[in-house]
């Protein structure tokens, strides 16, 4: 603005300084205020980015996998054999004549390997025919004559099964009195030990007791101790300490076993003893 032209030049030069000043202060101020609305804009418009951006968020962007690579087909293996099983020697049961002391002993060998190699019958009649061939003298060739004639004169096989085998083998060829042949000799003294060896005398006295059916422990200890030898049977009955109960069998055939052993022991040393002469003493000079 315009001064009138009696102002002092002091004033004037103040007042104009003044107005200078309040015009800058003017422009800054404009300035200021232009780059607040500025900046203002420039936020609002990320803002607004930013809720157009969570309203509508993009696809999500597909990973560049390669591609699986192409496998060749599986080699099919040829299929590993079976196992086989091995199966022990067997022997055959030995011929058979009828005796009818035989006749327990060689059927249990029949039974026995039929049960060790069954694959070896297709069916009961083979096992039948199979135990038939041992039959090869005495009664019981003829027995087995007997059977086959039967055969052909009915066309059928009289014996169907390995049970009905086993009942007309029992009728046949084991003792008839077996139970009562058993006792009689347990009741005498045909089975004493004698010069036999305990192991000997004691499988026969165990064969003896299963037939005459004798399960008491104090009969059992009572008919074994009376065959027993003299010797023997002493050094049990006398022994200092553990000695067997008279209610122990067992513990009675282990006693005499073992009495027995030391026996043969003994006479075997006393054998090379008397066998190796014995060297001269020396004598010494004074």
């Amino acid at each position: 603005m315009s001064l009138p032209s009696d102002t002092p030049q002091g004033i004037a030069d103040t007042l104009g300084y003044l107005q200078h000043h309040l015009q800058e202060l003017t422009e800054r101020q404009h300035v200021s205020e232009n780059n607040i609305n500025s900046t203002l804009a420039a936020l609002t418009a990320q803002l607004q980015q930013l809720t157009q951006l969570v309203a509508n968020p993009p696809p999500p962007a597909v990973p560049n996998t390669p591609p699986p690579p192409v496998l060749s087909p599986p080699v099919s293996l040829p299929p590993a054999p079976p196992v086989q099983r091995t199966c022990p020697k067997l022997s055959c049961p030995p011929d058979f004549n009828g005796e009818h002391h035989n006749g327990r002993a060689f059927l249990n060998s029949c039974s026995l390997y039929i049960r060790l190699a069954p694959e070896q019958f297709h069916d009961e009649q083979e096992r039948i025919l199979w135990a038939l061939t041992f039959f090869k003298g005495g009664r019981a060739a003829k027995w087995s004559e007997n059977v086959f004639r039967q055969e052909a004169d009915t066309g059928v096989f009289p014996i169907q099964t390995w049970g009905d085998f086993e009942q007309q083998f029992w009728l046949h060829f084991f003792p008839a009195n077996v139970e009562a042949d058993a006792i009689n000799a347990l009741e005498g003294t045909s089975y004493h030990q004698g010069n036999r060896m305990v192991d000997d005398y004691l499988d026969s006295f165990q064969a003896l007791v299963s037939d005459a059916g004798y399960t008491d422990p104090w009969t059992l200890v009572v008919k074994f101790r009376r065959g027993l030898g003299l010797g023997i049977q002493n050094q049990i009955a006398t022994m200092p300490y553990g000695r067997p109960a008279d209610t122990d069998p067992n513990a009675w055939y282990r006693a005499a076993r073992r009495i027995d052993q030391a026996r043969l022991a003994n006479e075997a040393f006393q054998s090379v003893s008397r066998s190796v002469p014995s060297a001269p003493l020396k004598t010494v000079s004074a």
